[in-house]
């Protein structure tokens, strides 16, 4: 057999300049397949992307649709002859196990791995018409699976396939239940999500649908013993009975395919084809009781065959009606039926025809309507052809069937694009007004295009202030950012019917008044706390949309001071808030405000105030701040100052400044200065405080000195003023002005600074010594305190004594003075003695001199050219090295500084002229020999410098040199 699947097996794609949007919503493509056998199709079906088909001579075809070339050619075991013709098929939703039904009863089964069917002995004759897959869809084996035959009977089943040739492929078999009447048509088998041990069973027949839910029998007998034995036989089912229902009449019961939008309903859908047409219903998933049965089958809703078109034939002069629906299926959200040649689709919701297309051909027969329950594709099988239904966005209109049925929820769901949500937002508000739900209108409002004035007078007018607010908030929140001046006008229309709400309320809650029936001032001061909360809320989300002018005056209108503090600190308005406690004079709350500012303005302008009413809080607050110009607070300090009747040790204008200063050594003199100002001109007489800072100060110091000596010349501040003239290198002034003052241990103090300029420092004591004399009780208290310095003499006391003085009340400082001349004047005597005999020793040295000698041997060579040192005139020094006078003047030359290089150039030329004779001409030998030989080059200080230079230099020979 040649077979050709043309890979271009579905004809899919738009016309040239077609949109999406314009198809319907269905459309039906035929499949291009070329066989060459002369074969009809007797049986097909489609799972998970797998295509199985069944040819007449029992052949079965396995093709992949993502690769249609690939296909596999499986033969039944037996000849049709034996065992008849395939009738029908079954492949579960993974395309891993195929069940085949032959028209004599022969059923088997075939593996996705396996190349040949295995018979089904267990089942041998019997005629298999529906069967509910495992729920858990395995692929190594089907596991417990229900089968249901035309008699009625209900079978469940474990196949596992096996690969030896004797063993049976089925586990067991077992009869479980038998419906009643006549064949069963569909069967369906789930796990209830959740809820592992709970299975939903739905039989369907001819004439009724039976629906079970409960807990099967599976512990300790998965794969050994049936599991729905128990559910059967222990729970009874919920029946769904028709009257008039034809048992000859095509019949089928279909799933809805796997979502593959998670966002959309888990819940799957049902449809039942019977004689009076296709009932579909929601396979609801609770209340997990006998009772989910019952509200799945009130809800149902039936499609009559009035919905498909009817076809007439004539048979014997008469024209009879025939069944319209041979098969039918589910998608997403329609029925598929196949009606006499024609696919409809009809919307399982509302019931409308969505799709009606002619597509087979008069006479042609067909094997019906199939759907892939893992991929969402639906197709449609006659003899000899293959037709896909294909889907175009399916839930296109879902959205408007839901908004007609008023589940605006859903209808939200679905809708797509801003105009089917906007329509569906404008009718669900409208709704829910009507219904009196004037809350939630008005969240659905706030997202739909409805006139904004229409709303808002909408609401007025029934006196719905709390759903003006929420609509006003909701559509707050969906004006974009640059839609500034209406998120301005609605953020303050909101902040208005704020302050209307909490003024309402708080009138409640003082009156005790009752709100409303069953509402008592208790619930009032809840939703008084509420709408409080709302609005803290409110400001701190949108307060970038909130016009702070415009809400200050807003809030102050109604008097709501909290709210107004909220809103301002909220924008950081510390300025604000600020002001407003110090206008009520409150300066606990405000320096509160102010601890959480860092502007260093804010402070500025404040500290005034703040100064004269709570200074130490302040000023605790401003040694926290190191970005506080301490300079732009002096005004404000020094009028505190003025006004602050306390100790300088509590004076806090000291305190701050006395921080600044001893933390930052960079402040500006005007701290300073201030801060001396403060400590001069306070009103207490001790001087420590100031006397402690300027001593504290660098040299020279950080303040202002000439100033700083006015204010405290002023203002009488002595030893203050002693210090800065100190300082100010003006030590006279300083011990005079102390001496004024009688102060002459503060003179003698200062005096005793002058270390190194003995001069002043004895002038300063004389001063010192003067006003002693004349203030002191006796002359011998005097003497004893003008021995302090050690540079007073008695000799320079004597002039300031006064005329009759006598000599007995000094007498003991004369001798004493007397002595110690005497002391003197022998230390003299013998430093004069030494140094005569040290000159004696010395001319003895230089007459010794005139007959030194030194003893040149006849070989004796120059230390510099190596030639015999005989040769020509020569040096030789004590260290017994000799030089040529040529070579020792060269050396010298090359080794000297530019200075004595020229003198020495200048001597040899003058000398060498003959310019020059006699005497002349010797001194300037005698100059040029002292220059030349003034010491050895070897040993002296050229020696020395040279130590650093190598042996060999650039022009040397250097193999002379190796070694």
């Amino acid at each position: 057999m040649a077979l050709d699947l043309d890979e271009g097996y579905v004809a899919r794609g738009l016309a040239q300049g077609d949109v999406e949007t314009t198809l319907p919503i269905f459309n039906v493509e035929r499949v291009q397949l070329q066989f060459n056998i002369a074969s009809d199709f007797v049986a097909a079906q489609v799972a998970n992307n797998v295509l199985i088909l069944a040819l007449a001579t029992g052949r079965i075809l396995r093709i992949d649709l993502e690769s249609p070339s690939d296909i596999d050619d499986v033969d039944l075991p037996k000849k049709t002859s034996e065992v008849g013709l395939i009738r029908r098929m079954f492949l579960d939703p993974s395309a891993s196990h195929l069940i085949i039904s032959t028209t004599l009863g022969e059923n088997f089964y075939l593996h996705s791995q396996s190349k040949q069917p295995k018979a089904l002995s267990r089942l041998k004759g019997v005629s298999i018409e529906a069967i509910a897959w495992n729920p858990s869809q395995p692929t190594a084996s089907t596991r417990e699976i229900l089968v249901g035959a035309t008699d009625g009977n209900v079978y469940e089943i474990y196949i596992e396939p096996a690969s030896e040739f004797y063993r049976r492929e089925e586990r067991y078999s077992a009869h479980v239940w038998k419906i009643p009447d006549g064949a069963v048509t569909g069967l369906w088998a789930e796990t209830i999500e959740g809820k592992s041990d709970l299975r939903r069973v739905v039989v369907a027949s001819h004439s009724r649908l039976c629906h079970w839910i409960g807990k099967t029998g599976g512990k300790g007998k998965e794969g050994s013993a049936s599991i729905y034995a128990d559910l059967f036989s222990k729970e009874a089912p919920t029946t769904h009975d028709t009257s008039g229902a034809s048992s000859t009449a095509p019949s089928s019961f279909s799933i809805s395919p796997e979502s593959d939008d998670p966002a959309t309903e888990t819940e799957r859908s049902f449809a039942w084809l019977y004689s009076q047409g296709v009932l579909t219903g929601k396979l609801s998933t609770s209340p997990t009781t006998s009772n989910l049965g019952t509200k799945i089958f009130s809800e149902t809703k039936l499609h009559p065959r009035s919905v498909f078109p009817e076809t007439m034939s004539a048979r014997g002069g008469r024209k009879l009606i025939q069944d319209p629906v041979v098969s039918a299926i589910l998608s997403q959200w329609h029925v598929l039926a196949l009606a006499e040649g024609r696919v409809v689709a009809v919307n399982r919701l509302d019931g409308s025809v969505v799709y009606d297309q002619v597509v087979l051909e008069p006479g042609q027969s067909a094997l019906g309507l199939v759907s892939d329950q893992k991929k969402n594709t639906y197709w449609l099988f006659t003899t000899q052809e293959i037709f896909e239904v294909v889907a175009h966005d399916e839930e296109r209109d879902i959205w408007k069937i839901m908004l007609q049925n008023q589940d605006y929820d859903a209808a939200l769901r679905y809708a797509k694009g801003g105009t089917q949500k906007d329509s569906v937002a404008t009718a669900s508000g409208d709704y829910l007004s009507s219904k009196g739900q004037y809350m939630d209108a008005a969240s659905v409002w706030g997202k739909s295009s409805k006139a904004f004035e229409e709303v808002c007078l909408s609401l007025i007018d029934n006196g719905q202030e709390d759903a003006l607010r929420r609509y006003l908030m909701t559509k707050l929140g969906v004006y974009k950012k640059s839609s500034t001046m209406q998120r301005v006008m609605i953020a303050t229309w909101l902040i208005q019917i704020f302050m209307a709400k909490l003024n309402s309320l708080d009138d409640m809650v003082a009156t005790k008044a009752e709100l409303l029936e069953n509402t008592d001032a208790g619930g009032a001061k809840r939703n008084l706390d509420q709408t409080r909360a709302d609005y803290q809320d409110f400001v701190t989300k949108y307060k970038t949309d909130l016009d702070a002018k415009t809400v200050y005056e807003v809030i102050s209108s109604h008097d709501r001071e909290e709210e107004l503090l909220f809103f301002a600190n909220t924008i950081t308005d510390y300025d604000y808030v600020l002001s407003y406690w110090v206008q009520r004079e409150k300066w606990n709350e405000a320096l509160a405000v102010l601890n959480k500012q860092s502007n260093p303005e804010t402070f500025y302008r404040y500290s005034n105030v703040l100064m004269t009413h709570v200074p130490t809080g302040f000023v605790e607050i401003l040694m926290r701040r190191s970005n506080i110009d301490a300079q732009k607070m002096i005004p404000a300090l020094l009028t505190y100052n003025e006004t602050a009747n306390v100790p300088l040790a509590q004076n806090q204008a000291v305190r701050y400044l006395n921080f600044v200063v001893t933390s930052n050594f960079e402040v500006p003199a005007s701290v300073h200065n201030a801060l001396i100002s403060i400590m001069a001109s306070h009103q207490s007489p001790s001087e420590s405080a100031l006397l402690g800072y300027l001593e504290s100060q660098p040299s020279p110091p950080l303040y202002d000195a000439d100033f700083a000596l006015r204010l405290c010349i002023q203002h009488d501040r002595v030893q203050s003023c002693v210090h800065i003239y100190s300082a100010m290198g003006q030590y006279q002034q300083a011990v005079e002005l102390a001496l004024q003052h009688d102060d002459i241990d503060l003179a003698a103090i200062v005096a005793d600074r002058l270390e190194g300029n003995d001069r002043l420092r004895k002038k300063l004591w004389l001063l010192i010594a003067e006003k002693k004399i004349k203030e002191a009780a006796s002359i011998k208290e005097a003497i004893q305190f003008l021995k302090r310095c050690e540079l007073l003499k008695i000799e320079d006391l004597i002039p300031l004594f006064p005329d009759f003085v006598v000599i007995d009340d000094f007498k003991e400082e004369i001798c004493e003075a007397l002595e110690e001349y005497s002391r003197h004047i022998d230390s003299l005597k013998q430093e004069m003695d030494l140094s005569q005999h040290t000159a004696e020793q010395i001319k003895a040295e230089i007459a010794a001199l005139d007959h030194r000698y030194a003893i040149v041997e006849s070989g004796e060579r120059c230390w510099i050219c190596t030639l015999p040192v005989l040769s020509r005139q020569f040096f030789v020094f004590p260290c017994q090295h000799a030089f040529h006078s040529d070579c020792l003047g060269k050396r010298i030359l090359e080794n000297s500084g530019s200075s004595k290089r020229k003198r020495i150039k200048d001597l040899q030329n003058e000398v060498n002229q003959g310019s020059s004779v006699g005497p002349q001409r010797q001194k300037l030998v005698q100059e040029l020999d002292g220059l030349v030989a003034e010491q050895c080059v070897l040993c002296g200080d050229l020696g020395i410098k040279q130590i650093d230079e190598p042996f060999v230099h650039a022009g040397d020979d250097s193999e002379a040199w190796a070694i």
